[in-house]
Formats: C-alpha cells, structure tokens, sequence
C-alpha cells in the first residue's frame, strides 16, 4: 500500500477531475505490478495494473488507494475487471463516499468470493485524497489559501513592491500547488496592481507514462483562472472567467462543474472575505526569514477580523517543511463553515 500511496502522488495534477489513485498488483510470480488511474476519459488505476499484470493477476493480491468503481462511465467497472482477473484478495484503502460507488465496489467483489479489506492507510490516503473526499462528499470544491510573507506577517512593502519575498524553492512548490489545482481565484485589485498569469510555469511532472497502460497526456493542466470583478482585455491573465456574484454562489457553480479544489491567491483583502465567510478548508503559507520591521508594510489578510480570542479562526499544522531558504506552514481548518 506504501507503494499504491507513492504512484498515486507522482500523478496528482494530471487526472482531475478523476481522483489521483495508485494501486499494485502483487503478482501470482511475485512480482508488483503498478498503475495510477489516468486524465478524465481513461482507465483507472486498478485497470492499468491489471492490463501490466496480465496472466500473473490469477490469484494475485491487488492493493488499491480508493475502492474500486462498480458503474459503467467512461471505463468499465474496475470491480468486474479484477473479478474477471481472477484476484484472490483486494487491500482498499479508503471506501469511495461517490453516490455511484459508496460501499457498492466492496461488495460486489466479496460477491465473487473475493477477501477485501478496507482501512489500509486510512488516515494517509484520506489526507492525499483530501479534495476529491471533500468534494464527493460535500458537492463543494476543497478551498487552499495560498501566501507569502515575511516572518512579521507582510506580504508587500509600503509602496507596494513584493518580488521576491520568498525563494525559487518555494515559488516552484506554490506552481505545484497550482498544477493540483482546478481552478485560481484572485480579486480584480490584484490584478490591476501586480497583472499576473497564474499559470503553471516552474514546475514539470515525471514521467509517470511507466503507470499507464494505455497512451494518455502527461502535460500539465492548466487551471481555470477566475477573476472576483472587471478583467481588462490586456490582462496578463485573459482568457479568464469574471465573476460578480457571492463566494459561496461561485463555490456552488464550481463543485457543480466538477471542479476539486480551489486555490484563492489573493490579494489581502480577498483572502480576508473568503476566510470572514467560513469557506477556507486550508492555508499554505511560505514563510521567508526576511523582517519588515514595521507595521505599514502589507498585511496577509485585510479588513475586519476576530473580535475576541473566542472568535479567532483555529486549525491543525498538517505540514511544516523546508524549502529553499524559507519554510512551508500547511494549516488545516477545524470549522470552515458548509464544509463541516
């Protein structure tokens, strides 16, 4: 299962809207055998391991991150493929919470006879699948609020000039953020003031074609990039989506589109109404050890914010890691509301 967790990272930012799933097939020769399920319209993970094991999934052992479908879509039902494999015993990760599947997975396999269990690195691959879970089961894309600032909490000086606060290191990892992104979210100020792109451009995935049994494109996806208000037809960042409605109105439209997660990247004050308004699941800070040394510099988030130590906002460090010079601070959120 260590290696079904590994697999399944290496293609994270390539297949959504399909979940990043990774499964072995440990072979009747004693053999394993590998597959990661691949971009939307291709085979899944379990279908790609098996086509690799061929003849050797008779009576093999098949170790999957997430159960294993059990309806027709654009692939046939994995379920049935490793019934009609011939696998002895199936290792699942997590169960899948999608309506279609939900427990339907694991019991058409023990129908077969097929020994399944379910919990195998549970809590790691919840975290690794943590948007598409969140998604399945909620309807609403997972919300990462993405900074960079010095260790006195500013992400700008006083005139407005911020690059670069953080290192190449940590500018790189934020790209990846993007690539495991299916959409970026900015306010129209941030564009007027620093007419960014927000595309992928300092990142680059291995070739992870080894996993796939089948042809199927390894470039990196782009997000969609959604602008809250008026876009100028010159901006850096066309073509983009302009959006005018609420937060909560916009969340909706997009888990409806099926998009998995969201990365808002600001500026202050949109990351400020995202957080008054409940809809943050998660922060990524990059932290650069660089001081300001006063308190008119730009704030990470702007306007009104807690007005007791009762009120403040709380969470769980899920990850903290050296990049570069500077250091990565991933917080989840304990009470992001509608995502309870």
């Amino acid at each position: 299962m260590t290696s079904a967790v590994g697999v399944g990272e290496k293609v994270r930012g390539l297949t959504s809207p399909n979940p990043w799933v990774g499964c072995v097939v440990l072979g009747s020769d004693g053999t394993q055998y590998f597959g990661a399920t691949s971009p939307a319209g291709g085979l899944h993970a379990e279908r790609h391991a098996l086509n690799f094991a061929g003849v050797a999934a008779q009576g093999a052992t098949l170790f999957s991150t997430l159960e294993p479908c059990d309806h027709q879509g654009s692939t046939s039902s994995c379920a049935e493929a490793i019934i009609e494999a011939g696998v002895a015993e199936v290792v699942i990760g997590v169960e899948d919470p999608d309506e279609r599947v939900r427990g339907r997975g694991v019991e058409r396999l023990c129908q077969a006879g097929i020994e399944v269990r379910v919990g195998i690195f549970a809590d790691e691959i919840e975290e690794q699948l943590k948007p598409y879970l969140h998604h399945r089961q909620t309807g609403l894309p997972y919300v990462v609020a993405k900074m960079a600032a010095s260790l006195d909490g500013r992400t700008a000086a006083p005139d407005g000039s911020s690059q670069w606060i953080t290192s190449a290191e940590a500018r790189a990892d934020a790209h990846l953020l993007r690539a495991c992104s299916d959409a970026v979210i900015v306010g129209a100020g941030t564009v007027r003031a620093d007419n960014p792109r927000l595309t992928v451009r300092d990142w680059q995935p291995e070739d992870v074609t080894r996993f796939w049994s089948e042809q199927a494109s390894s470039e990196v996806r782009q997000p969609r990039r959604i602008v809250l208000g008026e876009v100028p037809s010159d901006a850096a960042v066309q073509p983009c989506e302009s959006w005018m409605g609420s937060l909560p109105e916009l969340l909706e439209k997009l888990g409806a589109e099926g998009v998995l997660q969201v990365l808002v990247e600001g500026g202050a004050s949109t990351i400020g109404e995202f957080a008054r308004a409940g809809l943050i699941n998660r922060y990524v800070i990059y932290a650069a050890p660089a001081v300001f040394g006063g308190d008119d510099g730009k704030p990470l988030i702007s306007g009104a914010g807690a007005r007791t130590i009762e009120d403040v906002t709380r969470g769980r460090f899920v990850n903290v890691e050296r990049l570069g010079t500077d250091v990565r601070l991933e917080i989840e959120i304990y009470d992001a509301a509608r995502c309870r």
